[in-house]
């Protein structure tokens, strides 16, 4: 049986308060708990009443990927990177319709 592969150490950390700004115009405020080996966890809030939750999250080296569940049943996947101005940005899609898409991207650095 050959060793399991080793992931990289998250390589920067997204733990705070923090709002990613997609292209579709659509904005969410994120509080990310994020643990030593780059497990995220946490609440999204959109400004309506959306509310969801961080599943799947995770940061390893300079990438990073989550889904949020959204209290209306919808769930979105977001997958990123870090850029070298400590920036995130990538594309996220609906879990189940990829045809619906945006990028996104955040102004704070990390």
């Amino acid at each position: 049986m050959a060793p399991a592969a080793k992931a990289a150490a998250p390589g920067f950390n997204v733990g705070g308060i923090w709002t990613l700004y997609q292209s579709n115009s659509w904005n969410a405020t994120l509080s990310v708990t994020q643990d030593a080996q780059g497990n995220l966890t946490g609440i999204a809030r959109t400004g309506s009443a959306s509310t969801g939750t961080i599943e799947q999250g995770f940061v390893d080296g300079s990438y990073i990927s989550f889904v949020i569940a959204w209290n209306n049943g919808t769930k979105g996947r977001y997958i990123g990177s870090r850029g070298a101005d400590g920036r995130l940005s990538g594309v996220t899609s609906q879990v189940g319709s990829s045809a619906n898409q945006a990028t996104w991207y955040t102004t704070w650095s990390f």
